[in-house]
């Protein structure tokens, strides 16, 4: 298993320039108290990595996985990996540390 970690200015850089797609893996009610911006809602919970894998195919972008603090989003990576998705990123500092720096959000 591949496991790469991302910073907050990476992120930023990614979204800001249109190459990366924010997969938040939080559930529904973290997601709608706040996300970060173009972020798409995958939840733990009922994750399915075939869904996953539909929408990278469709959307095109580098996908990184999210969550509050940067566990939750290993924990997809892995189940994603060992379904065969080629997703390899997550935003290490997550939901928490985007907050926490004040950056805007949804």
């Amino acid at each position: 298993m591949q496991v790469v970690d991302l910073d907050r200015e990476t992120v930023k850089r990614g979204l800001s320039d249109g190459t990366m797609l924010v997969i938040d893996v939080r559930e529904d009610h973290e997601y709608e108290a706040g996300h970060i911006p173009g972020a798409v809602l995958h939840p733990l919970s009922t994750f399915d990595p075939q869904a996953v894998a539909a929408l990278i195919a469709a959307d095109g972008r580098r996908p990184v996985l999210s969550c509050g603090s940067g566990v939750r989003s290993v924990h997809a990576l892995m189940a994603a990996q060992k379904a065969g998705v080629d997703i390899s990123e997550h935003y290490k500092g997550g939901f928490k540390d985007w907050y926490a720096a004040g950056e805007a959000i949804e």
